[in-house]
């Protein structure tokens, strides 16, 4: 046994040793051969610890500078009770010096600070050359290991915190049904609960024993509160009532079944009591018996215990009911019978009555008399008490209380200003005293607000207490689909690095645009660093307006992984950067850094930086940013008033343009795509928060580390869970270029120019492009853009956006020749316009107006008047498929669509562009799609790229047309005689096979292009060019239907040198164009061919002169035709497509196919436009090559409201000499054909979409005085879509144009045929339309159902 014993001790001890030596080598203050050292408090001593030597900083010390290296080791005691403050100009860390303050495996658990000072105007301290002032640098050779205590560093609110606070007061209890019983809490006389206990009285006669035996107990002075929670009367017993009745209860002897009942009393002072008590209500009502008392503790403060027992019944709004209409002798929605036409809906005794009409206004603002209006009885509205004899037809809605629940709640309120946080997270690791903030979810990044921690022994893990109420709202829920919970942050730590500063900005230290001192403390990592990891850090008032002195600053530093030999790799991790100067991470000629839990708070200039290009394999992890502000450093960090007043290398005389050379101050402003952003968030800055910018070459000091291109052409990096919101401009940015040139004449700015960008596989464009995944990006309340990418092939995937100014936008990386094409794709993802998440009307939310369904007051992105798009369509090619959008209502004044397109648009739309699979919910089909008008916000829309807009619903699920393109409504390039109106959506739906030719026209180049398909020569479509007033070419850029004719002319002489480029045409596909010049001219034109990759151009053909139109027609690819027509200037040519193309590139795989004139043209020559003797000569009869798609039959859909297809023809037909007037109008699929000459009138239900009168009325009746049909109009039901035709001559006209007008038609001028789409109501939607003609008159249009009125602004 004795030998058992000291084996068992042995193995003891040997553990024991083990582990102590594990400790010391993971605690570096544990290391035996350190010395302890307390330099003492002296500004002047410069200290170097060098030559081996181990220190252990022991206490707080204020020295001048700290010079380590050498072998040399400062370690910081983590045993102290007392915190350390050490003050110094300086830490410099080299050649083998270490700085250790905890370790990775022994974080740090006391309270440390380092306090930098100095000032920039000190003469006598010179600044280290590289390093600067205030500083912690690591050189080559030092190890720099920071490791604060481990502390969640973010999470999310999981609960909605609404202005003025959540749970409020110093104590919070609920408890609903499971908690059956009486409820006891015992708290001391400082508001304290000291013990609490439920007894089951209902169950138990035993636990009214218990009960009674409780409150013996509890020592007098205790606060006492007692209530019932459900039922507890059932098995008391006298012992219990006595005992309530010697507290000092009058009504707990008699407590009945479920009887709501509170008690609050102070243990030997009866008197003090304070008691409520009701009868329970049964099932349908409601109950409550509440008591509040004021205490006043032993020092001097006071607080009120509050307790509540209650019965509480919810109340929801059942469906709504339209069971009469206003036909007969008016609606009668009278509640008996609606109990018998939906029986079971509508509860037994409902609370309130809601009215509205059919189209959604209140009854109370019809101003109609209402015979009953009561929750009782129902609604009846009576013909004959209304002023025009007929009511409007309405539809009512009961609200009615849920069966009730029990509830009891017992409150503490210290009157301490404090609320309860719920988080998503376990936050134990947060203090009381510890500062934290809520994010804004809101457009302003302003209302994100500080609040500092109060201890709190009744909060669970993820619950936290704060002083204070908050003075906006914060969302802590999903919101219609959409994750819009606002980041809940810690910027406390234990061990803090801080600047110190002074009272004001001083110096040449940006004073004119700050007010406030700017030269902060900074890390900075220097090339050959042995190792460093910084952790558990709070970063304060660090960072210079100057260049290099930044927070943390990797500098030029080469690869942080194993590829460096860095085992473990260098990482920064749960670090918090606040009040900072300038950034708060900068990668600058580094890869494979890993910044993981990283807080970026109150910054200047980009927060998250990637500096010069070649930045690579940095992964950002789970980091936040916000509350980022403009700074002065680089162009792109400055704010407008700072672009205009920074000139340093700017061209003499040139004052840089805001938004143009400025203004992109962002969360992260990642340089080369090649980085890793995963479960981040950008919540607020001034411009953007997620921003990739692509150095065509590397700027700096790390010029020359790539080839020209490179970051172009780099596959994107993982993208992957991250958020934006909050943000001015855009919540992420994939667009522009850093401007690698100095300023000089030819372009005078001072950094930023335009770049595209197209990802391709290991960074070579001449192999496949390689796709940029988005994926489960979160956008929401960016008040412009919730997304901006430009490039290649960009595709997004399960993202959500929600109240942007404009959800999404996505655009090509430029045109031929340099960019292939693309498919910029966005699937499975949801799109909100106006979202439940209102906002707070405050200062901060400059823009408030009606929106959202209901049309209430909310924060508005930018003016009240600004068309809210989901996704925005600019060139293309883009997909949309499988996606939501959900809440996009129209106002009148206000153009929200759901799908629209950029407005003042100069550059092409890509008849390519397609969505497939779409589905809205509560979006009107009126506000699915906007194609824009002249006005507010559009302009003149007069654009180029505003008249050329064109889409491809692939299934219908757009249009109910499947397989349609949805072109601009008067765009006869694209048009053709079946096309059907959309007038809401002020397009049209046709078929056909679309492409591109881009005309460049050189010496001049500043004409004006008309161009005109030979089927409509009276329709041109005018176009000014793409390109600026002073570019040496023009670039005009028409969509096209194919295999048709066309002619081109100009607003002066013809240009002497075209080139006409095929884009987006398939192998085969041809047009005919015929292009005008002056008479005498002569021509030289070849084929040719321009490969991207090797910016090479190769002839292909010549063309040669014919003297017969056909043989354009036997052209091949080494040999073409043209034929110039000498009486009408026309030079015609074929041209054709002979390559083969990928399925999204601009161009066949071998190139971009061209045709290129180069004309002689005589001086003096006058304007080129040939269409008066080229018309009616090349008129050809339209045809319909591709036939129009069949509609979704309406049972089909899944939408409530439908588009209904309309069709009206007045016409005279001709067979041989015989001549016959015809006229009829198409409904669903039914014509209704005029028998004789006269008027038919089509009546259709406005709300249903069904034909419910069909009427004719003959000339020889109504000898030319339509008094029938005035009389039939008086008497039609309101909210009706009318349908007129005629046939044969109207005898008179002015009759006819009282009752036109009355039906919503202007500026009446009747000719011989005539068709009209009209509506009897109280309001005049777009589609209402007369067309007549002296020779025939038709509308071929889909009008919306229901036709409900836009509320106006």
């Amino acid at each position: 046994m004795m030998m058992m014993m000291r084996r068992l001790l042995y193995n003891i001890g040997w553990l024991l040793a083990l582990n102590l030596s594990a400790l010391l080598a993971a605690c570096p203050d544990q290391d035996p051969d350190l010395h302890r050292w307390n330099p003492g408090h002296n500004k002047e001593h410069r200290v170097n610890v060098g030559r081996n030597r181990k220190l252990l900083l022991s206490s707080s010390a204020t020295v001048h500078s700290i010079h380590i290296s050498d072998g040399g080791r400062l370690v910081v005691a983590d045993g102290n009770e007392e915190a350390i403050v050490l003050r110094t100009r300086s830490i410099l860390i080299e050649d083998g010096g270490e700085f250790h303050v905890g370790s990775e495996d022994c974080p740090f658990q006391k309270d440390f600070t380092v306090i930098l000072y100095g000032r920039s105007d000190e003469e006598t301290e010179s600044l280290h050359s590289y390093f600067g002032l205030k500083y912690i640098g690591v050189g080559r050779g030092g190890t720099l290991e920071i490791h604060g205590a481990p502390k969640l560093s973010w999470t999310f609110l999981n609960n909605t915190l609404h202005p003025g606070g959540m749970s409020e007061g110093g104590y919070y209890f609920e408890k609903s049904w499971g908690q059956r019983g009486i409820i006891v809490h015992v708290i001391n006389r400082i508001g304290e609960v000291i013990h609490s206990d439920r007894f089951d009285t209902y169950k138990s006669q035993d636990e009214s024993k218990r009960l009674a035996e409780f409150l013996d107990r509890v020592k007098e002075g205790m606060i006492i509160s007692v209530a019932v929670n459900d039922e507890g009367s059932a098995k008391l017993d006298d012992f219990a009532k006595n005992a309530l009745s010697k507290l000092g209860s009058k009504y707990f002897r008699h407590l009945g079944f479920r009887h709501p009942w509170s008690f609050i009393t102070v243990k030997g002072s009866p008197e003090s009591s304070a008691e409520d008590h009701v009868i329970y209500q049964g099932a349908r009502g409601s109950a409550a018996a509440k008591v509040f008392k004021l205490f006043h503790s032993p020092d001097g403060n006071h607080f009120t215990v509050g307790s509540t027992s209650e019965w509480v019944q919810d109340v929801e709004w059942t469906d709504w009911f339209n069971r009469d209409d206003e036909r007969g002798s008016g609606d009668w929605e009278k509640l008996s019978d609606l109990r018998v036409a939906f029986p079971g809906k509508i509860c037994e005794s409902p609370i309130d009555i809601q009215v509205v009409t059919v189209d959604g206004i209140p009854a109370s603002r019809t101003a109609e008399v209402f015979y009953m209006h009561d929750q009782d009885f129902g609604f009846v509205c009576r013909n004959k008490d209304q002023a025009n004899g007929i009511c409007h037809n309405y539809k009512v809605r009961f609200l009615c209380g849920k069966p009730v629940r029990p509830k009891v709640t017992v409150t503490i309120d210290t009157h301490v200003n404090s609320s309860i946080l719920e988080l998503a997270d376990d936050a134990r690791t947060w203090k009381a005293g510890d500062v934290i903030f809520v994010a804004s979810t809101d457009y302003s990044m302003h209302q994100t607000e500080e609040f500092r921690l109060l201890h709190c022994p009744e909060c669970k893990a993820n619950q936290v207490k704060i002083q204070g109420k908050a003075k906006y709202l914060h969302i802590g829920k999903e919101v219609d689909g959409v994750d819009m919970r606002a980041e809940v942050g810690v910027l406390s730590r234990n061990v803090v690095i801080l600047g110190e500063m002074e009272a004001r900005c001083y110096g040449d230290n940006a004073c004119k645009f700050f007010d406030f001192d700017t030269v902060g403390g900074h890390i900075k990592m220097g090339v050959g660093f042995k190792a460093a990891h910084i952790e558990g850090v709070e970063l304060k008032q660090m960072g210079q307006q100057s260049m290099g002195h930044y927070p943390i600053h990797f500098h030029m530093t080469g690869n942080l992984d194993e590829k460096g030999g860095y085992s473990p790799p260098t990482y920064v991790k749960g670090v918090s950067i606040h009040d900072s100067f300038s950034r708060c991470v900068t990668i600058h000629g580094s890869n494979g850094l890993l910044v993981k839990d990283v807080i970026g708070y109150k910054t200047l200039g980009h927060c998250f930086f990637t500096e010069d290009g070649p930045e690579e394999r940095n992964t950002f992890d789970h980091c936040l940013g916000l509350l980022v502000k403009a700074g002065t450093l680089l162009p792109s960090d400055r704010d407008s008033k700072m672009c205009k007043s920074i000139t340093d290398g700017v061209y003499p005389g040139y004052v840089p343009k805001p938004r143009q050379d400025c203004n992109a101050v962002s969360t992260f402003w990642i340089a080369n795509p090649n980085n890793n952003l995963i479960n981040c968030s950008a919540a607020g800055s001034e411009e953007t928060g997620f921003w990739f910018i692509f150095h065509h070459v590397p700027t700096g000091p790390s010029e020359g580390m790539y080839l020209p291109g490179y970051s172009e052409h780099v596959p994107l990096g993982k993208f992957s869970n991250n958020r934006a919101h909050s943000n001015y401009r855009a919540g992420m940015m994939i667009d522009n270029g850093v401007k690698t040139t100095d300023a000089n004449a030819k372009d005078k700015r001072p950094f930023l120019s335009l770049v595209g960008a197209s990802p391709h596989e290991g960074a070579d464009p001449h192999k496949p492009r390689e796709p940029a995944i988005i994926k489960n990006y979160i956008a929401f309340k960016n008040q412009e853009h919730g997304a901006w990418l430009r490039g290649g092939d960009v595709w997004l995937e399960d993202c959500q956006f929600a109240d942007n100014g404009i959800g999404l936008t996505l655009a090509s990386g430029g045109t031929f020749p340099d960019d292939d094409g693309a498919k910029q794709q966005v699937k499975n993802s949801l799109f909100v316009g106006e979202s439940e998440n209102r906002g707070t009307e405050m200062a901060d939310n400059l823009v408030w107006g009606p929106g959202g369904l209901d049309h209430s007051g909310r924060a508005l992105p930018k003016a009240v008047t600004f068309p809210i798009r989901g996704v925005q369509i600019y060139d293309g090619p883009i997909n949309v498929e499988n996606c939501t959008f959900r809440k996009f209502v129209a106002l009148d004044g206000r153009h929200t669509s759901a799908i629209g397109f950029r407005f003042n648009n100069s550059w092409q739309t890509c008849p390519n562009n397609n969505v497939t699979s779409i589905t809205f919910q509560d979006v009107p089909i009126t506000s699915r799609v906007f194609f824009g008008e002249p006005g507010l916000w559009f302009h003149h829309l007069d654009l180029d790229g505003d008249k050329t807009t064109i889409l491809h619903d692939v299934d219908g699920s757009v249009s109910e047309f499947p397989g349609a393109y949805i072109v601009k409504h008067d765009n006869w390039l694209l048009r053709h005689s079946d096309c059907i109106d959309v007038p809401d959506w002020r397009s049209a739906i046709c078929s056909g096979h679309y492409a591109q030719v881009y005309i460049q026209a050189r010496r001049p180049s500043s004409l004006k292009m008309k161009m005109i398909k030979d089927e409509y020569p009276d329709k041109p479509l005018y176009l000014k060019g793409a390109l600026g007033k002073h570019s040496h070419y023009q670039q005009y850029q028409p969509v096209v239907m194919l295999q048709k004719g066309y002619t081109v002319h100009w607003d002066g002489p013809a240009p002497q040198e075209v080139a006409i480029w095929l884009i987006n045409f398939n192998q085969n596909d041809w047009i005919r164009v015929g292009l005008c010049y002056p008479q005498g001219s002569s021509f030289n034109i070849i084929s040719d061919i321009h490969n991207r990759l090797s910016k090479r151009t190769f002839k292909t053909g010549s063309f040669l002169r014919t003297f017969q139109m056909d043989n354009l027609d036997r052209g091949h690819p080494g040999r073409g035709y043209y034929f110039l027509d000498e009486d009408t200037g026309l030079l015609f040519i074929k041209a054709k497509a002979h390559k083969s193309r990928e399925q999204f590139s601009f161009c066949s795989s071998a190139g971009c196919e061209r045709i290129k004139i180069k004309a002689s043209i005589p001086k003096n020559s006058r304007v080129s436009d040939c269409a008066r003797k080229a018309y009616p000569k090349y008129s050809e009869m339209p045809t319909v090559d591709v036939p129009m798609p069949q509609k979704i039959p309406t049972e089909q859909l899944t939408t409530s409201d439908h588009f209904l297809e309309v069709k009206l023809e007045s016409y005279q037909s001709r067979f041989f000499h015989i001549r016959q007037d015809l006229a009829y109008s198409y409904v669903n699929g039914r014509k209704y054909y005029h028998a004789d000459d006269g008027m038919q009138i089509v009546v259709i239900d406005a709300k249903s979409g069904k034909v419910v009168d069909n009427r004719s009325f003959r000339n020889v009746i109504l000898r030319g005085i339509p008094v029938h049909v005035e009389n039939y109009v008086a008497n039609m039901k309101n909210n009706s879509i009318v349908l007129v035709t005629s046939k044969g001559q109207l005898i008179s006209e002015r009759p006819w144009n009282k009752v036109l007008t009355q039906l919503g038609a202007t500026s009446v001028k009747l000719k011989d045929y005539l068709v009209f789409v009209g509506f009897k109501g109280s309001f005049r939607p777009d589609w209402v339309k007369l067309e007549v003609d002296a020779e025939a008159a038709k509308v071929h249009a889909v009008l919306p159902i229901p036709v409900i009125d836009k509320v106006k602004l």
